[in-house]
């Protein structure tokens, strides 16, 4: 059983296409991304998508988009497609309503059927869907790694400022092949608070 399982956001051609330049964006980074899944799969841990569905008649939907025609992702719209050169057979797919990959969703279910116990949390946006999924998955006792590399949002600010968030209170910050680097040494990865321990006592 995996003890990981990195998880992706919204990784669809429709979010991609709202980003400004994110079809280059997605031609600069699938080859480092697809490589850090690719070793994540062959270490025996899972990569689970997250695949945001909106749902034109929910209260919370309506008040974000005034305008129904603006609504991006809408069950049966060829927009929310999974990116195919992010996934693979051996992947899990679980269908999201919100932000969160965690509210309301089958997601703390489906990883403790599979026992994980760490999560690295991956996609778009980082500021929020990434921030979101990983604060939640702290609250529910899982740890928390976000590769910095393998997360984005439209401003570069907004993903720094998130990314400092998250470091600050649910997640470990890492460079993707750092991650890789320590599952080839071990098969699960450390808790935030033992690395702050460390840090802090100068190992």
């Amino acid at each position: 059983m995996p003890n990981i399982a990195v998880l992706t956001n919204d990784l669809q051609y429709e979010m991609l296409d709202r980003m400004p330049g994110g079809r280059e964006l997605a031609a600069r980074v699938t080859p480092p991304f697809t490589a850090f899944l690719n070793a994540i799969r062959s270490l025996g841990h899972v990569v689970v998508h997250l695949q945001l569905i909106n749902n034109p008649d929910d209260p919370q939907i309506a008040r974000r988009f005034r305008n129904k025609s603006e609504i991006p992702v809408i069950r049966g719209t060829p927009g929310t497609a999974l990116i195919r050169e992010f996934v693979h057979p051996s992947d899990v797919i679980v269908e999201k309503h919100r932000d969160s990959g965690f509210y309301e969703t089958i997601l703390d279910e489906k990883l403790q059927e599979l026992g994980v116990k760490t999560v690295v949390v991956t996609g778009i946006q980082t500021q929020i869907c990434v921030q979101t999924t990983a604060a939640d998955a702290f609250c529910r006792g899982y740890k928390v790694w976000v590769p910095e590399e393998s997360v984005f949002s439209i401003k570069e600010e907004d993903k720094q400022r998130s990314l400092d968030w998250m470091k600050n209170y649910c997640a470990v910050v890492s460079p993707a092949m750092g991650i890789i680097q320590r599952l080839h040494q071990a098969d699960d990865l450390p808790v935030r608070e033992e690395l702050l321990e460390t840090a802090r006592a100068g190992v």
